[in-house]
């Protein structure tokens, strides 16, 4: 029996084994754009053109599934904007009362404030009026957030459902507790606070996760069959297993009990070097793991990944985006994904990605390859 490309996604999720591999990439926004050429504040602003262009590249690259990494667009953003500057094809300013933002092909807007703000210190944070009670924001990266519209939440899953019926896994994203805590503290402070006043980060943590439950629970009301959570510093380049057990385990656990009870699958995303910590993420209860990044960017080999947590957990993965993908010659790169299938199939689980997402500069015949080979490897 043919399997559709959302139910070989949920076979795969469910460990059991499609006929099939499904492939499903996270695009950066960076590729994203390379790829689709738009208007790059509109398509970082606009709700409709960001569906849109995930609807467009899933199909162009014939993936299995679409992840909605933004929502919460508003549908009336120009409304706080000064002007947009047109710099040239591909590079807009845009201008608002306290920053300017440049969006280009490149990669995700930065962000210049036009007032500069200091790092709270710890020992003055007042916890219950400054960490806010409801997340009406996305910590993206340093210095740029992506605002939550209430009132359009989560209107992003029912428009690309409406436009899929259900031929696509969807999946929807929501970023750890710790994210929020490194970009509410800022990131080297925030590191240096988990040793000085653990106590009082795992206040912060509490209260972060707390409004995360409430969001991911009303994500989960839409069309989705999973969740993914980004936690991309959560690595053994920035914190120890301790601290990991600590810090992280405790509140992203809670996020994906609630997504689970929901009756959707979560997984876990954290980039870099998981190798110590890949038994502790499988105390978590999530469903899978994405990423898990070889040398020389990690330190994951997949074959014993598979070996230690592969009997209850879907692995999603592993294609370096840079070496294989962007700098590998062709013959390089097929033999990389090729290997890479091989002992995916092998597991209960398996679907086919890049580890982290796919490299703004990374060519389209390169994304190609990924269901060439698939379909060639299908026929071995």
């Amino acid at each position: 029996m043919k399997l559709s490309p959302r139910e070989r996604v949920l076979a795969a999720m469910n460990l059991q084994k499609p006929n099939n591999i499904p492939l499903m990439c996270q695009f950066s926004i960076g590729s994203m754009m390379q790829q689709l050429k738009p208007a790059p504040a509109e398509f970082w602003y606009d709700g409709q053109i960001f569906a849109d262009g995930l609807m467009e590249l899933c199909k162009r690259f014939r993936f299995d599934g679409i992840l909605v990494s933004l929502h919460g667009h508003n549908p009336n953003w120009k409304n706080d904007v000064v002007r947009i500057d047109n710099i040239e094809e591909g590079l807009q300013e845009v201008i608002y009362e306290d920053r300017k933002e440049i969006h280009s092909w490149k990669d995700l807007p930065l962000v210049k404030f036009n007032s500069r703000t200091e790092n709270k210190a710890i020992s003055s944070v007042d916890v219950s009026k400054e960490v806010p009670s409801t997340i009406d924001y996305i910590p993206v990266s340093q210095n740029l957030h992506f605002k939550l519209d209430k009132n359009h939440l989560f209107d992003i899953f029912d428009y690309i459902f409406s436009k899929t019926q259900g031929e696509y896994s969807i999946h929807g994203e929501i970023t750890s507790p710790f994210d929020y805590l490194l970009d509410f503290l800022g990131y080297e402070n925030a590191l240096i606070s988990l040793i000085l006043d653990p106590e009082k980060c795992k206040e912060i943590l509490q209260k972060f996760t707390d409004g995360l439950c409430t969001l991911a629970s009303e994500m989960c009301e839409k069309e989705i069959d999973a969740v993914k959570l980004s936690s991309p510093f959560a690595g053994m380049g920035f914190i120890s297993p301790e601290h990991y057990q600590e810090f992280v385990l405790p509140y992203e656990s809670r996020l994906i009990k609630i997504i689970r009870d929901k009756g959707k699958h979560a997984y876990i995303h954290t980039c870099g070097h998981i190798d110590d910590r890949l038994e502790l993420m499988q105390k978590s209860g999530a469903s899978g793991l994405e990423c898990l990044d070889p040398p020389p960017v990690g330190d994951v080999d997949l074959a014993d990944a598979f070996a230690r947590i592969g009997n209850c957990m879907f692995i999603k993965g592993n294609i370096d985006s840079v070496n294989t993908l962007l700098f590998a010659d062709d013959t390089k790169a097929r033999e990389d994904i090729l290997r890479i299938l091989k002992i995916g199939r092998e597991g209960k689980g398996f679907i086919l990605s890049t580890a982290c997402s796919i490299s703004p500069m990374v060519p389209a015949s390169r994304i190609h390859m990924l269901r060439e080979l698939l379909s060639e490897f299908e026929q071995m």
